[in-house]
């Protein structure tokens, strides 16, 4: 057992102690057996779930979200700080210093009369931190772990940042993508990368209509919800069981449902 004092309220350092607790020798056997890499998914489901309750708007539920979310970065430093890395101070620092760098127009001599702007000033300085000379440097810094919707949108702004115009309009892209697609799948030849290009261009269409691929395509996965719920609840019987030409009549009769 561990010597800690319980309290009503906890701040900062009692969570640096609690983890610190954690990993001694006299605590959890679980924490004291994880590394970065067995944790790792970790990090990515609690950063969903605080994006969860975002969506949801749930202000109780994205304080406790929030609250795994450090958790997370707190066992990383911890770990690392007995590796003999970093700290968790030289994370605070480290973001704090890139806050201050990266907002000249707040505490430096330069201004920013607008949103765009402020995003330009920041990007400017984070090529210029990162020591990034071309853009094929800045796409090559994409978070690779990115879900792919959201990498290949982001992968597409910057090229658009330097003034490159897709050499065909999105929609026609998208419909050559498809064709493609379709051969590809006759030919049993290179579907996943004509699959691969068909999403990327359909990204492409997205942005250039305003909508937010990832967006669309969690949107569509609700939507499929719902209306296989009410595919289930129209048969009469287990679904494995329904011959396929009836499940195409109650899946039709399902669409035909407003939407919530």
């Amino acid at each position: 057992m561990v010597d800690f004092q319980c309290k009503q309220r906890y701040g900062m350092a009692d969570l640096l102690e609690i983890m610190a607790a954690l990993r001694s020798p006299e605590g959890c056997p679980w924490d004291r057996a994880q590394s970065h890499q067995s944790i790792r998914q970790n990090m990515l489901e609690e950063a969903y779930e605080a994006a969860d309750a975002i969506d949801r708007l749930d202000m109780d539920n994205l304080k406790e979200e929030l609250g795994d979310v450090l958790l997370q970065v707190v066992f990383h430093a911890r770990m690392a700080q007995e590796a003999g890395g970093f700290t968790f101070e030289d994370v605070v620092d480290g973001v704090c210093q890139k806050l201050v760098f990266r907002h000249p127009h707040v505490f430096g001599g330069s201004t920013a009369e607008d949103p765009d702007s402020a995003l330009s000033a920041w990007d400017q300085r984070k090529r210029e931190e990162k020591g990034q000379r071309s853009t094929g440097d800045a796409m090559d810094s994409v978070a690779r772990a990115l879900p792919a919707l959201t990498r290949a949108a982001k992968l597409q702004s910057k090229a658009e940042k330097t003034g490159c115009a897709w050499l065909v309009p999105p929609m026609d892209k998208l419909d050559e993508e498809l064709e493609e697609l379709k051969r590809a799948l006759r030919e049993n030849s290179n579907v996943e990368e004509e699959l691969g290009d068909l999403l990327f261009s359909a990204v492409l269409a997205g942005r250039s209509a305003g909508v937010d691929g990832e967006a669309a395509l969690h949107g569509a996965c609700e939507k499929y919800i719902r209306r296989f719920r009410r595919v289930e609840k129209l048969a009469d019987r287990p679904l494995g069981e329904i011959e396929p030409g009836r499940l195409a009549e109650l899946w039709r009769e399902a669409k035909k449902e407003p939407e919530q």
